[in-house]
């Protein structure tokens, strides 16, 4: 625990840029998926896990938020 502490308070804002890489990676799997996809049709459970369920989206502000907040105790 210790050493990634010490990995995280060199580097503090890496947290914060993964998190908004996987945002952004949630946009472009729902740009690709639109195409995709045909109307209508039902996806499959992994797709639908990406793309209705915003699953990067999701992980994406929560590894944000949280790399603030370390980043401010840091």
């Amino acid at each position: 625990m210790e050493q990634l502490v010490e990995k995280l308070a060199v580097y503090r804002g890496v947290p914060v840029l993964l998190g908004v890489g996987l945002v952004i990676l949630n946009f472009v799997i729902q740009f690709i998926a639109y195409f995709l996809v045909p109307p209508g049709g039902k996806p499959g459970f992994f797709i639908w896990i990406l793309t209705d369920g915003n699953l990067f989206l999701h992980l994406g502000v929560v590894l944000g938020l949280m790399g603030v907040l370390i980043g401010d105790i840091l």
